[in-house]
């Protein structure tokens, strides 16, 4: 009995030892976000970035494998109007309730569910993708840099799936229901 109980534990022990996980802490002031908005009938649009409030890789076996990102509403910025009351005011209509509603969702959460390796340094991850309180889920390719410790990213999401709801009244200003994103983590 006490030879089962023994493999009992040194079983337990092994399969913890190989699941284990380490949370690998992101460096928010080195990582950023970049948002690209374009006009749906011509060429042009607005651009900016968000800052990440906080966020973690989850590394099992010397692979990342998950991970979780708050990012920052608030932090909207936007860097092609160079007029400063023109951008403080396309700044708050962006934080307004018919785009990003910043008062009332402060935050918004990426949430890593599953990544698959296709080549040494470039995944395929799924994702949750919380915006203004709804949750969707997203796929995109990624690119780690594991000399230089960084994550690369580009991705789309359909805005009207998250109640980004605004649209133009002047048909010239129409802007895309597509919002793009240029990611860059750093540990």
């Amino acid at each position: 009995m006490r030879k089962i109980i023994m493999l009992f534990v040194s079983i337990i022990c092994l399969s913890t030892q190989c699941k284990a996980q380490e949370k690998i802490v992101v460096n928010i002031e080195k990582s950023t976000i970049k948002w690209i908005g374009e006009y749906t009938f011509y060429f042009g649009g607005h651009d900016g970035f968000i800052s990440f409030k906080e966020g973690y890789f989850l590394k099992t076996n010397d692979m990342i494998t998950g991970g979780e990102f708050i990012i920052d509403m608030n932090s909207i910025t936007n860097t092609d109007v160079e007029d400063t009351k023109a951008n403080k005011g396309l700044v708050d209509h962006l934080k307004a309730s018919d785009f990003f509603d910043v008062e009332r969702y402060p935050t918004a959460k990426l949430k890593i569910t599953f990544i698959e390796y296709f080549e040494n340094n470039h995944v395929k991850i799924n994702a949750d993708l919380t915006i203004k309180g709804i949750t969707k889920p997203i796929h995109f390719n990624a690119e780690f840099n594991y000399k230089e410790r960084k994550m690369f990213a580009r991705f789309k999401i359909d805005r009207r799936d998250w109640n980004v709801s605004y649209k133009s009244k002047l048909k010239n200003n129409a802007i895309s229901d597509a919002i793009g994103f240029e990611v860059t983590i750093k540990l």
